[in-house]
């Protein structure tokens, strides 16, 4: 057996922990819940705060940006192909899942909080039911993984591959679920949990804003590089299917379009 495949497995498994552990602490950062230890102790409405606006407003964007960069730039494919030249193949996939963590752990650190209100629901009706969208956009984004292949998405088929010394597999094409009312459903998902809220604080505006921005932006990349890999298929599916908000009236067939490749 190649001695590298029981490390660079469990470097996969330590990626996927990690990524959960972040996972985590970016919803509950977001949605304002203290975590016990050994999560942060930070919330996107009580972090550290600064002493003036703008100071503030400059370390969050860059924040976001260092992430947004990291994001869109390693995922490309002439990065991924010069990348795995410096790291195993097998590994690249759990490298992206480790650095991104990080980023959001920083992210949730070094925030500064912009605890100004902007709006505030009172009514306890109507704070309920934005708690229950809120909640209901997070399990979105968590299913819409495990609809296409949520182990391939964080490293974990990759490194069990590589132990096995077996070839991947190309999924099927297909558009379940989700998939067949918006071509990105685990974004959708994350701009529904970040703007689903009853008390929206400048902070949580600026980041709600920033990273619905980077979303858009992110995906204009992200299918560029789909059309590229397959085609009129991705194409054919793109015309028929929304990008993030499910239209109201369905028009015509999409369930021979190809599925969509979440974004990377």
């Amino acid at each position: 057996m190649n001695p590298t495949r029981i490390p660079i497995f469990l470097y996969g498994i330590t990626a996927y922990a990690l990524f959960l552990f972040a996972f985590v602490q970016t919803v509950a950062f977001v949605a304002g819940f203290r975590l016990p230890a050994p999560f942060l102790d930070a919330t996107i409405d009580d972090g550290s705060a600064d002493a003036t606006l703008w100071p503030a407003v400059a370390i969050d964007v860059g924040l976001m940006l260092l992430f947004a960069v990291q994001h869109n730039v390693m995922a490309r494919p002439a990065f991924k192909r010069w990348w795995t030249r410096i790291v195993p193949a097998a590994a690249e996939r759990s490298t992206f899942v480790v650095l991104s963590s990080v980023i959001l752990l920083v992210l949730a650190a070094q925030w500064r909080a912009l605890p100004e209100i902007v709006w505030q629901i009172d009514s306890a009706g109507l704070s309920g039911a934005l708690w229950a969208i809120q909640i209901a956009g997070w399990l979105i984004a968590l299913v819409s993984t495990f609809l296409i292949d949520h182990f391939e998405l964080f490293g974990l088929r990759q490194v069990w591959n590589h132990l096995r010394n077996s070839s991947p597999q190309a999924p099927p094409m297909r558009t379940p679920l989700f998939y067949r009312h918006v071509r990105h459903p685990l974004m959708t998902g994350f701009v529904i949990g970040m703007w689903a809220t009853p008390t929206m604080t400048l902070g949580h505006l600026l980041f709600s804003g920033v990273v619905t921005a980077w979303i858009v932006f992110a995906i204009q990349l992200e299918e560029r590089d789909l059309i590229r890999a397959h085609g009129d298929g991705y194409s054919e599916y793109r015309r028929h299917v929304p990008m993030l908000i499910p239209r109201l009236l369905r028009r015509g067939n999409t369930a021979s379009a190809r599925p969509p490749i979440v974004s990377r």
